[in-house]
């Protein structure tokens, strides 16, 4: 039975894991006796599984195409589609909203962005529960179809170091029959699922150990790992009040940094030790250097305070810091509770802009983490130093390079094809917001938000939008197609368009 469902298209099996899902919130709110909430969630739960099954038995006797850009078409289906599903009890459930916020709810959770569109007081523990957990499905997808997916195609980063020359390329792994591709992608599943699961359990016992609330401490556990940021608080409010709480979720960052740190690579021919891994030293390397620089800013502001000069202020100080900077690199958007400390030490407040180039950059490739991604921006660096040494000496062929390194800096063109791409769906949307009312600032914030998939961005460089609820219908619109992009990554878009990819 398990394998017949492998072999139905991807947005069958996304439809039906959201129509499972919601027997989590309904017993839930049974549990506490929310009684119309509970219906809400279970009928629109034996709904969806019922249109499962009848569409399931229509389709029985037919038998599918499962190759890598149709699972793709099914992927970007399933984000676009499904949010109207999951808007349905949400929207039911809290009753004071219009319906396009709850999809736009939904879509910033499905993506991990992370979008505040309600005041977490709006919302009670079983909403909270239903969008956190529809990020933590979200985060689960995107792991599952970077391995099984992604990779084999060459995108979502991969093009990356499988370029060669320089040249773009989609080459499939080599499945001969749709029950092959089914099998791998069950494989894969086996493989990651239980991994992100038990991660995701690991740090809920470690938060709820440190002194968290049990749901308070789920949310953030699933926030975590799917990097969407989500908080049962207001923005502003830590997201746990305990030092021990911040240090067990700065741990688990770090699987937002590189891939390498939760499985293997795919489709690569030698492996590297995670000392060597570019993208969590690249990582760590910017969330070392520019808490440090934040903590010498504030500490020459804070020469002329010398009563708030203390060791103790200083050191919470570059720990609010270095917290905050990790959360953003990993498009989180957590906000640490000793970041105001460094602000209340020197009196200055940090730049936001900081913060938009935190989130740009993004975290790894296959891994919930948006942005460009740090492979990416490694492989720009490297072309880069290249660039200057032709400079310098003219003559120069080249020295001999690690493996690892010399296929970055092959693949360093289609990473710069991407970046380039970035910028352009980055002004173009910039521009849609523009023309829709919105201020130059504003638009552009909401647009490298959705964008890098960082939500709480928007609260952090403080928006003059009052709130996301109030865009006109069609502003949510545009907005939701954004999140969208930037999740499934605009080079797989254009994968999906190009004629070659569905003649190969």
């Amino acid at each position: 039975m398990l394998k017949r469902l492998y072999q139905l298209p991807l947005f069958f099996l996304l439809w039906g894991l959201c129509s499972a899902a919601m027997f989590v919130p309904m017993g839930y709110a049974l549990a506490h006796q929310s009684f119309f909430e509970a219906r809400m969630f279970g009928y629109s739960a034996v709904l969806g599984l019922f249109l499962l099954f009848m569409v399931g038995l229509a389709l029985s006797n037919r038998k599918f195409e499962l190759s890598g850009v149709r699972q793709l078409s099914s992927l970007l289906l399933g984000f676009v589609l499904l949010p109207f599903y999951l808007a349905i009890p949400f929207n039911e459930a809290l009753g004071t909203t219009w319906f396009s916020s709850s999809y736009l709810e939904m879509v910033s959770a499905l993506t991990t962005t992370g979008f505040r569109t309600f005041d977490a007081g709006r919302l009670s523990e079983t909403l909270h529960l239903w969008r956190a957990l529809v990020a933590w499905l979200g985060g689960g997808i995107m792991w599952v179809t970077a391995a099984a997916i992604l990779a084999p195609m060459n995108l979502g980063g991969f093009e990356v170091t499988a370029a060669g020359n320089g040249e773009f390329s989609t080459r499939q792994y080599n499945f001969s029959t749709s029950s092959e591709m089914a099998h791998f992608l069950e494989r894969t599943v086996n493989m990651m699922v239980p991994t992100y699961a038990g991660l995701t359990m690991v740090l809920w016992i470690l938060l709820v150990m440190s002194g968290d609330m049990g749901l308070n401490a789920f949310v953030t556990a699933m926030s975590v790992m799917s990097t969407s940021g989500m908080s049962m608080q207001n923005f502003g409010d830590p997201v746990t009040q305990q030092w021990l709480g911040e240090a067990i979720i700065l741990m688990f960052f770090v699987f937002a940094l590189s891939h390498h740190t939760f499985s293997d690579k795919q489709g690569k021919a030698h492996r590297d030790s995670l000392r060597n891994d570019p993208e969590l030293r690249l990582g760590i390397f910017i969330c070392l250097a520019l808490p440090l620089a934040l903590f010498l800013r504030h500490w020459i502001g804070a020469l002329d305070q010398s009563d708030q000069s203390s060791f103790a202020s200083g050191l919470s100080a570059l720990w609010g810091g270095f917290f905050t900077v990790m959360s953003f690199l990993t498009t989180t958007g957590y906000q640490s509770s000793h970041w105001v400390d460094a602000q209340t030490w020197s009196g200055m407040q940090t730049p936001g802009v900081i913060f938009l180039g935190l989130a740009l950059v993004g975290g790894g490739v296959a891994t919930t983490a948006g942005g460009v991604k740090l492979l990416r921006v490694y492989a720009l660096y490297l072309n880069a130093d290249r660039e200057m040494e032709v400079l310098v000496y003219p003559s120069s062929v080249g020295r001999r390079q690690k493996h690892l390194r010399s296929d970055l800096l092959s693949g360093s063109f289609i990473a710069w094809v991407f970046f380039m791409l970035f910028v352009v769906t980055l002004s173009v949307n910039t521009l849609a917001f523009s023309a829709l009312g919105l201020s130059f600032e504003d638009a552009l914030i909401l647009c490298i938000s959705a964008l890098s998939t960082t939500g709480p961005l928007i609260d952090m460089v403080q928006l003059e939008l009052s709130s996301i609820a109030d865009l006109p219908v069609l502003s949510k619109a545009v907005l939701s197609l954004t999140m969208i992009l930037g999740r499934l990554e605009i080079l797989v878009v254009i994968a999906l368009v190009s004629p070659s990819i569905w003649r190969s």
